[in-house]
């Protein structure tokens, strides 16, 4: 049997009924506090699409830059695209993101692969043949 996801006791459906001040004193206290001092103009635009594309009305991917807003509970079920610095990541937003930032789920960097070191790269290396 599937066990269904709980966030600090509560499952989804009763996240969605939960009102704001009651839902931010379950989040941790960093969270709290950038929710508390307010959201802004970006983030209200993005927050109004992910309602729009959650009610059907929004057809269009929707691409962001804001890496940092906090996932809200009413978000579950969207997809949204999120710039890592070079593209853009989807990410599908599912009950166990709850309170983490959009950009966790994207990653910045690649892996260094180094090629080998040329002439001049070290001391030794300018006294090995080039063929």
């Amino acid at each position: 049997m599937v066990r269904e996801f709980t966030y600090r006791g509560l499952s989804q459906k009763e996240l969605d009924e939960l009102p704001l001040d009651k839902l931010l004193m379950l989040f941790p206290a960093r969270i709290r506090r950038s929710l508390t001092r307010g959201i802004n103009d970006n983030k209200r635009k993005l927050i109004g699409e992910i309602k729009a594309t959650k009610e059907g009305k929004l057809k269009t991917p929707i691409n962001t830059h804001l890496r940092d807003l906090i996932i809200l509970p009413y978000m579950i079920g969207t997809t949204v695209n999120v710039f890592s610095g070079k593209e853009f990541v989807p990410v599908t937003i599912t009950s166990e993101m709850v309170s983490h930032y959009l950009g966790e789920y994207v990653i910045t960097n690649k892996r260094v692969s180094h090629g080998a070191p040329g002439v001049g790269a070290s001391r030794s290396s300018l006294y090995v043949p080039l063929k």
